[in-house]
């Protein structure tokens, strides 16, 4: 399934896409850059999103599920082949957080897959993922890779659910499951940036230590010092870095596709 079937499933015009970067030139460029750079600092392949919020459109309440779908399949499936991999996650801590954090990827795609057949909808279909993007990465060989791309995964999840709370705003009971889901996966980013040696919270708009700046589009957005209408600098002497941590932004679904589509092969 490519990015232009994934618009037209969310009912995206891919005429609003003009200024983010096709898949295939994002390809290219992770292909070019992933070669050189050390296993430790290889880049994750975010780069093609662009912070414009003018292109924010509406969905129904049934296609925000199935677009929260697609997200815990590639969440799930990270982790599934991660655990799978010998030696990649190390013994103890590491390895237990991990397979937590799978138990509830796993446990919210049936949460969702089920939500959306009793609502009377049908549950998107799992796409193929490549975590590779076509051989830039080697998350199953590299512990280093595997802990950015869980970051990336997860802080892109926690600002996805935030930037779909309006569409579901006219059913409650699909508003409060998928409230549900995105409580636990802020706990998820919080944990996974903490075995990194992060802050649980993100600060302005950066994107931490050893994570390289193809990931910097993850993150843009979060310096934001507006919360409904009020200057919040103006309010508090905590300063722009404490504001900052203590809000959270949305990502507008065709940033959020545009992510996720370089990992989706079929």
């Amino acid at each position: 399934m490519k990015i232009f079937q994934l618009l037209e499933m969310y009912s995206i015009k891919p005429e609003t896409l003009d200024t983010f970067t096709s898949r295939r030139n994002a390809f290219a460029k992770l292909g070019s850059f992933g070669k050189k750079v050390a296993m430790a600092a290889i880049p994750v392949g975010f780069a093609s999103v662009a912070g414009n919020k003018a292109y924010a459109a509406t969905m129904e309440p049934l296609d925000v599920l199935n677009f929260a779908l697609t997200l815990e399949y590639l969440e799930a499936e990270y982790y599934t082949k991660g655990l799978a991999a010998s030696g990649l996650i190390p013994a103890g801590k590491d390895r237990a957080i991990f397979e937590l954090i799978e138990k509830h990827e796993v446990d919210h795609v049936a949460f969702l897959i089920a939500g959306i057949t009793a609502s009377g909808g049908t549950p998107v279909s799992k796409p193929t993922f490549d975590f590779t993007v076509g051989g830039a990465f080697n998350p199953f060989g590299n512990y280093e890779q595997f802990l950015a791309l869980a970051q990336a995964f997860e802080d892109t999840g926690v600002r996805a659910y935030k930037g779909q709370a309006a569409n579901l705003m006219s059913n409650k009971a699909l508003l409060t499951a998928a409230l549900q889901i995105h409580s636990v996966e802020a706990r998820h980013a919080s944990e996974v940036r903490r075995l990194r040696g992060l802050k649980g919270w993100i600060t302005q708009n950066e994107r931490g230590a050893g994570m390289p700046e193809a990931t910097q589009a993850v993150y843009n957005g979060e310096n934001n010092l507006m919360q409904g209408g009020v200057d919040v600098t103006t309010v508090t002497t905590i300063g722009s870095d404490g504001i900052t941590e203590s809000f959270d932004e949305p990502l507008t679904k065709e940033e959020v596709l545009t992510i996720a589509g370089l990992f989706i092969a079929a």
